[in-house]
């Protein structure tokens, strides 16, 4: 079921307002069941009930115009983007619009696009690339007859959810830019068709092995539920009809190694297309950085949330947050008891401790190394997709006068490596908010979660989202000295100097009834 919604605020008109609510056949929340085998999953294995979302921006910036000779801002984001609600789309239009491109990007990608000679070519060579147009097709993972899909562009930042109810997954990116618009835009355009190819890649290479897996995993694959729910009261019979305990031991151990093993491929699946997108941009930088210099300096953090089953998977690059709410005691819920906040994600930026000693370690021969606070005395971010002037010399080289780095020593300075965990959901865990660092600005991850889950027991049927964008934009203008409708009417760029762009994404975790919305506003 939809819903759309309209909302105004003084002096900002919203641009993105959508809605989104999840049920089975039955008109009911579906129970999240994990499935680590079977990777065709149904309806049913869902653990997230709905979604809804608005925009609402600090920066001011121009939709790119060249970006692709223009394909992105002309034809392939308008067709993806759904500002005003949910639509659905078949799957054989969702994301196959990478043929629009460029036929220069298309043939002379920095990584190749053909077929591996065996399924272990890819993990092998990491600068292969698996191609839409080459990628094995099935039915698992992120492939379904139709998907719904909401997303748009507010400021730098770019916000996406594709749900499936065929399949019960849940994807959402915020792509969180700085510079510019143009890698937000690029990932907004192409990052999910390649995760889907790389999954699909995998849904593969496990079909491949299960018939080798059969024999010894495939009584443990029946088992798997059981083992979840209550392994005490499993016994697995031998050939005799004797009761075994040491063979549900053998096949228990072996269901929970094959799982671990699975998620590990999924994340791994996860960085690949991640690093992909980090050479389409930068190949495409560099074919377009002669007419366009700039850039070369535009970046993006990225945060990505894939929810299947009871997993989710979270992969985050630079400062984006996603904050776990959870009960520390599962039996007994009350009002007044209070949820822990727990971090899924790591902070890329020179204010850690660890980041900072990774980079200054990389770079022992660069005295400039950090300046100011910032990487090269540019940038707060450690890791980030783009910014290949900090990445490549030919790239900062393409800077005139004092926007170049004189002193770029040994690059890269910023790094795509990101931070990756798997979080198996359970019915202690309430809910998720996802925001980018504009967020965290103003709000610890206590008083995120305090103030989630204080709106949503007064209003079951609300928008947590929206309210935490309307107490950040009352602490911004208390902070500034201005009313809250002062603050809204000040034109967004010269906004920016009160608060950033603000991107928020709140899922209730659906496996437990306390909560009905999920929703996402920038």
């Amino acid at each position: 079921m939809m819903h759309a919604q309209t909302i105004t605020d003084p002096g900002e008109e919203i641009k993105i307002s959508f809605g989104y609510n999840f049920t089975d056949d039955s008109g009911e929340e579906s129970d999240g069941i994990d499935n680590c085998h079977g990777i065709k999953l149904h309806r049913a294995n869902n653990s997230f009930s709905c979604l809804s979302g608005a925009a609402l921006s600090g920066n001011a910036t121009l939709a790119n115009t060249n970006i692709c000779n223009g394909l992105f801002g002309a034809e392939i984001l308008p067709a993806l983007d759904s500002p005003t609600s949910f639509r659905r789309i078949p799957s054989s239009q969702s994301f196959s619009r990478l043929d629009l491109l460029s036929s220069s990007l298309q043939s002379n990608l920095s990584i190749l696009s053909c077929s591996p000679s065996s399924p272990s070519a890819l993990h092998d060579d990491e600068s292969f690339s698996w191609r839409s147009t080459s990628a094995p097709r099935s039915e698992g993972f992120l492939n379904a007859t139709e998907f719904k899909i909401a997303g748009g562009a507010a400021g730098e930042d770019r916000v996406q959810a594709v749900c499936s109810e065929e399949n019960g997954s849940l994807f959402c990116g915020i792509y969180d830019g700085f510079n510019g618009r143009d890698a937000a835009d690029f990932l907004a355009g192409t990052l999910y068709e390649t995760i889907g190819n790389y999954l699909n890649l995998l849904d593969w290479e496990m079909e491949q092995e299960s018939g080798k897996l059969s024999d010894h995993l495939g009584f443990c694959g029946t088992l798997h539920d059981a083992v979840q729910d209550d392994r005490s009261s499993i016994k697995v019979k031998d050939t005799s009809g004797n009761i075994n305990q040491g063979s549900y031991v053998d096949c228990s151990a072996k269901v929970e190694k094959s799982c671990d093993s699975f998620k590990k491929k999924v994340l791994k699946s996860l960085e690949l297309a991640l690093l992909q997108a980090e050479n389409d941009f930068l190949y495409m930088v560099e074919q377009e950085m002669d007419d366009r210099p700039d850039l070369v300096s535009i970046g993006c953090c990225v945060l990505v949330v894939f929810l299947q089953g009871k997993n989710m998977y979270v992969l985050n690059l630079g400062d984006s947050r996603a904050v776990l709410a959870t009960h520390s005691d599962v039996v007994s819920i009350s009002k007044d008891e209070v949820l822990q906040a727990v971090q899924l994600t790591v902070s890329h930026n020179v204010e850690d401790e660890s980041e900072r000693t990774r980079l200054l370690k990389d770079h022992p021969d660069d005295p400039s190394t950090i300046v100011a606070g910032k990487v090269k005395g540019r940038l707060k971010v450690t890791r980030a997709l783009g910014v290949g002037y900090l990445k490549k010399k030919t790239m900062n080289d393409a800077l005139m006068g004092i926007l170049r780095i004189r002193n770029l020593i040994s690059p890269p300075y910023v790094s795509v490596q990101p931070h990756m965990t798997v979080h198996e959901i359970s019915s202690s865990d309430q809910f998720v908010v996802l925001g980018s660092d504009g967020l965290f600005d103003f709000f610890s991850n206590d008083e995120v979660v305090k103030l989630v889950h204080s709106y949503i027991l007064c209003h079951p049927s609300g928008d947590p989202a929206k309210y935490l964008v309307e107490q950040l934009v009352m602490r911004a203008a208390d902070c500034a000295g201005f009313s809250m409708e002062e603050l809204m009417s000040i034109p967004a760029g010269r906004r920016r100097k009160y608060h950033d762009d603000i991107t928020v994404i709140v899922i209730n975790l659906g496996m437990n009834k306390r909560t009905s919305k999920a929703s996402t506003y920038q």
